[in-house]
């Protein structure tokens, strides 16, 4: 069915790279860094039936995505990842590539799994990881209370176990660091102003309080072996 190609930010000079370029039934466009309603809405109202694939970072990845929520796409599309940056989280998550050509592969022809794809309350999406801290205040994980105090961070992603997602909290006591971990539905946060970072991108401004939570529709990442 071919694929529509979204190559982002500095990256956008990887849609010339033969590994792209000189595939059959690939439409190629540059978009900036972390693309947004004008970059990518009236692209993806084209795709009729093929794939998306996004080349570029997690930010990047999670940018377009946000756009097929809003879109309403997510259930239909299937999303290809090429992986540019080497701690993509989420190509450690989900067992993506990082070398160019096998993650061109399986982008365009991995067969679809449905992974779990958090949203947050300022409607925002995270595909890697989300970061809050230091912070001080109360989290809870569904209904388990995961910290009461102080922590260096509180990290979340999609769980690998399909659960939804994972809590990692990590407090550091004289020189020991310790990290617990649980596994649900949401996070809720409230603190003291602390600073959040999604999928490597800081929120512009501290928060006392946010969520994180499993969306209905999961992501249909390219990811099957070859």
């Amino acid at each position: 069915m071919g694929a529509l190609v979204l190559a982002c930010g500095k990256d956008a000079g990887y849609a010339q790279s033969p590994a792209l370029a000189d595939r059959d039934e690939v439409e190629l466009h540059r978009v900036p860094a972390r693309p947004g309603k004008d970059d990518v809405d009236h692209l993806v109202k084209g795709l009729d039936g093929r794939r998306l694939v996004v080349v570029g970072d997690d930010a990047d990845l999670a940018a377009v995505t946000l756009r097929l929520l809003r879109k309403e796409l997510l259930k239909d599309v299937t999303v290809g990842f090429v992986p540019t940056a080497a701690d993509s989280t989420v190509a450690s998550l989900w067992d993506l590539p990082l070398d160019a050509g096998r993650a061109v592969d399986i982008a365009l022809t991995g067969d679809p799994d449905p992974v779990p794809l958090i949203r947050d309350d300022s409607g925002g999406v995270l595909v890697g990881r989300g970061v809050i801290g230091p912070v001080r205040g109360m989290a809870y994980c569904d209904e388990t209370v995961v910290l009461r105090g102080q922590a260096s961070r509180i990290t979340v992603s999609p769980d690998p176990d399909r659960a939804g997602l994972l809590v990692q909290v990590t407090k550091r006591a004289l020189m020991v660091k310790r990290t617990t971990a649980a596994q649900g539905r949401a996070c809720q946060i409230g603190c003291v102003p602390a600073i959040v970072r999604l999928d490597g991108v800081p929120h512009p401004r501290p928060v006392t309080k946010w969520t994180w939570y499993r969306n209905s529709d999961d992501l249909r990442l390219a990811r099957g072996l070859l």
